[in-house]
């Protein structure tokens, strides 16, 4: 089963999606006259062909926008661009309006309505208001989505034609010149258009209203042009006003992120650091741009993730200038790799799971409160480790083969009193492993050491050493688990 899902855009909603489109009036303007109104000024009665006066009256407060096409293309490109992290077959149809063949999509994001409403969060996200439908064939997806006021979502071809038939047949563009003629035969939905003779309707008007019809009933191929991604990424955002709290730069990244993840999806990409510059005041009172840097553990591509991380950084920020600029910055990328499908998968939760706890803790702690230890080349047990960041390639540089460690050093050894001749830490303490002869560090703090893992009456382990060479006694050096 194929399924497409079709996203409009209005003009309303690409030219003014710096606003918030569904609560404040805004009007589109071109020459003059109105091309497209929010639903806040259309419920005020603006309407597209008015003037501008009639616009002042019926509505003085709204948002005057003039028409560009320029930046009606800027926010096409950036809605298409974060689509293609649901599947590459992604185009551009007529009246602004997106096309995406999911059928391969589905199982990857749970299911129809776990994609439709994702699809759905993404264009939130962004900042614009669209019209989605989904149905059988990218026609009627088409048709759903720019044409229908109500009822988008369908799922059968049956179901399908029935929906479509109660369309009007000037809802095809190809109708539209023979408007006048079907009106007066009383020809006035697609059902009553495809009980015409097929043969006569192409005489009377011409094959790309039958190819059209066809087309989106399912019963003709259609063929598109897909929307390729751009070989490198390039993320910015001029803000139309100064940003003073962090807080507020969230609604701003999401949409850089949004892009970034549809990029990485479409060039099968991950990117293991992202840098976010907030660009402050230029000129007289110019300031050095301020860095959000966000490192993964593991290579990642998804919108969600890096949301949650970005989140976790703002929180703790201060702005010291006001904010008019955010660029975004994948710095580091690789190819992606697949994620694995166990069988029987970890009840403990994946490694990857594990991976994104660990980046969260980074991203809300910082880097220099989460630590892993990295091996040294050094047999003496105190300087045999560092810790460094969890982010930073520990040293590959471990222990003697075969050589037992305790899983807790004690960072001074504690000098242990002998009773009967055993060392005494709570109990007498057996000697069942050992001597283990540490020599070393004769360049500087020299330890000549003899090791023994020793065991109390309860069952308890110790790591114990004694100075070879002197008569200081018993050290407890470690704790094993």
């Amino acid at each position: 089963m194929r399924l497409w899902i079709g996203v409009h855009l209005s003009h309303a909603s690409l030219d003014t999606h710096c606003l918030n489109w569904r609560t404040e009036p805004a009007v589109v303007l071109e020459r003059d006259h109105v091309k497209a109104v929010t639903p806040s000024a259309a419920r005020a009665g603006v309407r597209p062909g008015m003037r501008r006066g009639g616009v002042s009256a019926l509505c003085p407060t709204a948002t005057l926008v003039q028409y560009n096409p320029h930046v009606e293309k800027r926010a096409l490109d950036e809605v298409s661009l974060a689509l293609l992290q649901y599947t590459p077959e992604l185009a551009l149809s007529q009246d602004n309006t997106l096309l995406l063949d999911v059928s391969a999509s589905l199982s990857l994001f749970g299911g129809v309505r776990q994609l439709f409403r994702r699809v759905g969060r993404s264009l939130e996200g962004l900042g614009f208001s669209a019209c989605i439908s989904i149905a059988p064939t990218a026609g009627a997806a088409w048709l759903l989505a720019a044409r229908a006021p109500r009822l988008r979502r369908v799922l059968r071809l049956p179901t399908l034609s029935k929906r479509l038939d109660e369309l009007p047949c000037t809802s095809l563009p190809a109708v539209m010149p023979y408007r006048d003629w079907l009106d007066g035969i009383g020809c006035t939905t697609l059902g009553t258009l495809r009980a015409l003779p097929r043969a006569g309707l192409q005489r009377r008007t011409n094959k790309a209203v039958l190819q059209a019809l066809d087309a989106a009933y399912g019963q003709a191929p259609e063929l598109f042009e897909w929307i390729v991604a751009p070989p490198e990424f390039t993320g910015r955002i001029d803000l139309m006003e100064r940003i003073e709290h962090a807080e507020t730069i969230m609604h701003v990244a999401r949409r850089l992120i949004e892009q970034l993840c549809g990029w990485l999806t479409a060039r099968r990409r991950a990117v293991t650091r992202v840098v976010f510059e907030l660009g402050h005041e230029r000129g007289r009172h110019a300031r050095a741009p301020t860095e959000i840097e966000l490192v993964l553990g593991a290579p990642a591509w998804e919108s969600d993730h890096l949301l949650r991380l970005l989140v976790e950084r703002l929180h703790n920020l201060e702005l010291p200038a006001p904010v008019i600029r955010v660029d975004l910055h994948a710095t580091d990328t690789e190819t992606m790799a697949p994620a694995p499908k166990d069988l029987f998968p970890d009840p403990g939760g994946s490694p990857a799971d594990r991976q994104r706890l660990i980046e969260v803790l980074v991203a809300r702690l910082g880097r220099d409160n989460i630590l892993q230890p990295s091996p040294v080349a050094d047999h003496r047990p105190e300087i045999a480790n560092r810790w460094v960041p969890v982010d930073q390639k520990a040293v590959s540089a471990g222990c003697v083969d075969g050589a037992e460690r305790p899983f807790w050093l004690l960072a001074d050894p504690v000098s242990l009193p002998v009773k009967k001749h055993r060392p005494f830490y709570g109990s007498p303490l057996y000697i069942i492993r050992g001597p283990e002869r540490i020599e070393d560090g004769w360049w500087a703090g020299l330890a000549v050491r003899d090791y023994y893992i020793a065991q109390a009456e309860n069952g308890a382990r110790y790591w114990l050493y004694q100075e070879r060479g002197s008569e200081s006694g018993w050290f407890l050096h470690g704790l094993f688990a």
